[in-house]
């Protein structure tokens, strides 16, 4: 799930929305009878039949569940180069007779998908009519997690980077050459640490990874299902092979023409909406730590970043809480309306002079447990970020645009400038074209917008349906960041039934 915003602290970041979730793939040494997957090299160039022709080997993982590992090239201009590895983890369909794979991605980017399968599958995340029609197939895409992964600093040096507390004052002169020095750190160790694949972690070469793995699951063509990040991902699929697109979901979708600033813009007024929405919310039920009208109760929350801006807290493992950090805090909840419950016993610890809750919240943001950071979803979140979008060098530019930021969301929008920094220092710079997709000559697909989502706002969702050839739009009115899950029956019923069931939706529907 995609969200853009600087920190105000030691060093600049473009945070992401990630689960927090272990896997650790158990595999058996017995291959199981099924263990080779077959490859259809038919129309597979030639210097890329070894590639499509490798043999998948899956084995037994996680009780129930199969694990395996895909080769690929770094780079895919040179497939004859250095190699990764893709992990891949499989919920066979559980009545034994799959339509085919289904492949998931739950958004990032940065998100696993191996962890998304291993723990959403049994948890409900997937309605009957899949778990049982279809082999539900997770990877991590490269760089991410089990796959070979972006690496860059340890615990210490991350916790310094997101949660370090600058002296100078934002936006001078004095403050942008530390920004700028922090960013220019953390690629270079990202580099270091590595190495050649850091160059090609952008969303085009994950695209052409994800049709090889299509291949080896011996799938003609590809059906997929992607969150967020997980649309762009599976849009840039559909451009790149329309002809091996077989039904494609795009939930919660993302414009792949926008710029980066663009993105911020919409996404700062977007989560500015929801914090009026969740304010609404709390102001009508008893023990809301707030009170008055909406205004005066944005103006408490613009209070509070400003009163930790200037003396940050401190939490009881000594670290402290900035406007950055607790602009994470207040970020994460505002996501799904389910855990609008979390942000008001935040607020209420704050309001106490407290900070740890706080950092509950936003250590889960960004994937950080008691003994340290569970997995690199931020790493591998900046490293594909800096090659998906063009980032802004310019120091004045950069305040224009801060000033715009703060004029179109006056309580978030003043802590979102800046964020172009830590990408303008990255080693390398955009692979990844910022234009329409079309994916002409692709079979239907559906995307799918919330009225009221702050990270991947509506008006993408439309935008990206208008420009996919075959593209249909699924509109669900509420709030909250994606729209399918069993639970809500309309959507789930739209989209089981393209699945299961080939029923293509007829106009445009809204639930």
């Amino acid at each position: 799930m995609i969200t853009k915003f600087a920190r105000r602290g030691g060093a600049l970041a473009s945070l992401a929305l990630v689960a927090a979730l272990l896997a650790g793939c158990s595999v058996s040494i017995v291959p199981l009878d099924d263990s080779g997957s077959s490859s259809n090299l038919d129309g597979v160039p030639e210097n890329l039949k070894d590639l499509y022709g490798q043999d998948l080997k899956w084995k037994t993982c996680e009780g129930d569940l199969e694990c395996a590992t895909a080769t690929a090239p770094i780079n895919w201009d040179e497939p004859d180069g250095d190699t990764i590895e893709l992990a891949m983890v499989r919920h066979p369909a559980s009545d034994g007779k799959p339509m085919g794979s289904l492949f998931v991605n739950p958004g990032g980017p940065g998100g696993s998908g191996y962890d998304f399968v291993v723990n959403g599958v049994d948890g409900g995340q997937f309605g009957d009519a899949l778990v049982e029609n279809y082999d539900i197939v997770g990877f991590d895409p490269r760089g991410v997690n089990n796959s070979t992964p972006v690496s860059c600093y340890d615990d210490q040096q991350m916790d310094e980077f997101l949660f370090g507390i600058s002296t100078e004052k934002t936006g001078t002169d004095a403050w942008l050459a530390e920004m700028r020095e922090s960013a220019k750190d953390f690629g270079d160790a990202c580099l270091e640490n590595t190495g050649a694949l850091l160059e090609f972690v952008d969303t085009v070469s994950a695209a052409k990874d994800l049709d090889l793995m299509r291949a080896l699951v011996g799938d003609e063509k590809l059906n997929y299902l992607g969150y967020s990040y997980g649309t762009f991902l599976g849009a840039h699929y559909a451009e790149l092979f329309p002809e091996n697109v077989g039904r494609l979901v795009l939930d919660g979708a993302i414009d792949p023409s926008v710029s980066n600033f663009e993105v911020v813009k919409t996404q700062t007024v977007g989560f500015e909406n929801a914090m009026r929405a969740y304010l609404e919310d709390c102001l009508a039920k008893k023990g809301c730590p707030f009170t008055g009208t909406v205004d005066e109760a944005m103006a408490t929350v613009a209070s509070l970043l400003d009163s930790v801006e200037q003396r940050p807290l401190t939490a009881s493992d000594g670290r402290k809480l900035g406007s950055g950090a607790l602009l994470t805090a207040i970020i994460f909840p505002l996501y799904s309306q389910d855990m609008w419950s979390y942000l008001t016993t935040m607020f209420e610890d704050v309001m106490a002079g407290n900070a740890d809750y706080a950092f509950l919240l936003a250590d889960s943001y960004y994937g950080r447990g008691e003994d340290g950071y569970l997995d690199n979803s931020f790493e591998s979140f900046f490293a594909i970020n800096c090659l998906d979008y063009e980032y802004n060098d310019d120091d004045a530019k950069m305040k224009e645009e801060a000033a715009e930021l703060a004029a179109a969301a006056p309580t978030l929008g003043r802590f979102q400038g800046y964020g172009d920094i830590g990408c303008a220092e990255w080693p390398f710079k955009n692979r990844t074209p910022r234009e329409p997709i079309h994916a002409e000559g692709a079979a239907p697909i559906l995307v799918i917008g919330t009225t009221n989502d702050p990270a991947t706002p509506y008006e993408w969702a439309v935008s990206l349906a208008d420009q996919l050839d075959s593209g249909i739009l699924v509109t669900y009115e509420g709030e909250g960041h994606t729209a399918y899950s069993p639970s809500n029956t309309c959507v789930a019923a739209i989209v089981e039934d393209y699945f299961v069931e080939d029923a293509v939706p007829s106009g445009s529907p809204t639930c």
